[in-house]
């Protein structure tokens, strides 16, 4: 049995009790056994902890940008250096497999390092007056303190991938990672103060998000927030946040669709939409969620796909030879089980999969099957749910207008995939899918240098590249009259 790992809150630069002294369990995904204990964060921990964060960002701001990435420089390479223990963790705690967990940490570090290389990148602009002997300029400031609420699928390159351009723009940063899974993140605090990262700049608190969460967000030194997970909790952050109208970026669920045209590189739209579905157990918000596929070549693909998936190894994500790990705790196991049930009730027909895997190494833990449905119609309630695991519905289309009204029929819009090699195809797409993040002849995965934006329900504000960067900035505009 693996020691259990204990945690206190991460504040000012020191491990603390909460103010209640209660804690949770963190459990195991493959073997629901006690892998840390964490404490339970109260409103009243959340003031202090905004407190040390406000007097830390007062003199981080002063610090000259240029500084400020070289001091994260030395954050993120504490990070890549840590990188067996972190990994550890996160399979512990979220059950990815180890090798996608290995990725998560070198993920985090170059988060932070490119939030480092636009640090020379953060300017204003001057503009033209309409009054003589003067010019307007318009300065690009800090906003302040930042609140950070991550998610549990990949919770620290979420962390990272906030708390890098927070802290080059010159803002301080608490960071409230989910319930199911804190360990990985509070570790940050360890290596905060191993790079002398100044007491204050980096908080990180758990508790509950209806509790701890709202706290942080409702608060007036609270100056913005940036949040990671369900729509529901997005909505619901919006609420709280309204009353002191503190700006809020929302990155939140997605039910993406993998279109593959009769005029696709097969092997390539197979490998990528199949990866697209089962990667971390399909517990990724841009991944293939509903998978359309042209009537002339759908028989000539199904049998390529249904083969890579009767391959999938499900078991312990330490071992190499694993290709897919558990679900990450018992109501989204719960939450499979139903989808396959709706299903099936509705029409669908279960390909494969459709329930908890038995035998040696599956007695306890939250798997399931990787599962896939056809004789799919968009009005299912699979095609507009978001799974957010290994549940595939499958829909046969005969025309370009036809799967592009399937593919916007959604109330979601963050990622689609296309496989076509017809540039009008792929220009028609770009015009009329209602997506942030469209993926041509590729699966999923975005880039630091793009812009990570949903549509619709699935967020509002964007993150990453330069425009990420502006998040964490406000602007303030000086009239500068020299006619003395």
């Amino acid at each position: 049995m693996s020691e259990i790992k204990k945690y206190q809150l991460f504040i000012n630069g020191e491990w603390v009790n909460s103010s209640t002294g209660e804690t949770n369990e963190v459990l195991s995904p493959t073997d629901e056994s006690v892998v840390g204990i964490v404490q339970r964060g109260v409103e009243a921990d959340a003031q202090v902890a905004l407190e040390a964060a406000e007097a830390a960002q007062k003199e981080w701001k002063k610090v000259p940008a240029k500084q400020r990435a070289d001091l994260l420089r030395k954050f993120a390479a504490e990070i890549r250096a840590q990188k067996p223990m972190l990994s550890k963790l996160l399979v512990q705690e979220q059950g990815k497999l180890i090798g996608v967990a290995e990725m998560e940490v070198e993920v985090t570090a170059t988060f932070i390092e490119y939030a480092c290389d636009g640090a020379r990148s953060i300017e204003g602009d001057i503009v033209p007056s309409d009054n003589p002997n003067e010019q307007i300029w318009i300065n690009k400031i800090p906003r302040g303190v930042i609140v950070a609420i991550t998610a549990w699928n990949f919770p620290l390159a979420l962390a990272g991938r906030k708390l890098g351009p927070a802290l080059v723009a010159g803002n301080s940063i608490v960071i409230k990672p989910t319930e199911e899974t804190p360990l990985a993140t509070l570790e940050l605090g360890n290596i905060a103060n191993k790079v002398g990262l100044p007491k204050g700049l980096l908080n990180v608190v758990t508790g509950m998000g209806r509790v701890l969460g709202a706290a942080l967000v409702a608060n007036p030194i609270t100056k913005m927030v940036t949040m990671t997970g369900s729509t529901r909790a997005g909505q619901q952050i919006f609420k709280n946040a309204a009353e002191n109208l503190i700006h809020v970026q929302l990155e939140l669920g997605g039910k993406a669709p993998s279109i593959v045209f009769e005029d696709a590189d097969l092997d390539k739209a197979v490998d990528a939409s199949f990866h697209s579905r089962f990667d971390n157990c399909g517990q990724v918000c841009t991944c293939n969620e509903r998978l359309y596929v042209h009537e002339a070549i759908y028989e000539a693909f199904m049998d390529k796909f249904m083969a890579k998936v009767r391959a999938i190894k499900v078991g312990d994500p330490m071992d190499p030879t694993t290709t897919m790990g558990p679900k990450v705790n018992a109501s989204e196991l719960a939450n499979m089980e139903k989808l396959v049930a709706i299903s099936l009730s509705e029409g669908a027909t279960l390909a494969h999969g459709g329930k908890r895997p038995t035998g040696a190494g599956f007695e306890k833990g939250f798997w399931f099957e990787p599962t896939i449905l056809t004789d799919v119609t968009q009005n299912m309630t699979i095609v507009h749910e978001e799974a957010f695991g290994p549940i595939l519905p499958v829909v046969k289309f005969s025309s370009f207008d036809e799967v592009i009204g399937y593919a916007n029929d959604s109330e979601y819009g963050l990622a689609a995939m296309i496989f076509t090699n017809d540039m009008r195809k792929i220009m028609r797409c770009n015009n009329e899918l209602e997506f942030g993040e469209i993926y041509v002849n590729r699966g999923h995965g975005e880039q630091h240098q793009g812009f990570h934006n949903g549509y619709k329900l699935s967020g509002a504000g964007g993150e990453d590249g330069k425009y990420g960067l502006e998040q964490y900035l406000e602007k303030k505009t000086f009239y500068m009259n020299y006619n003395a």
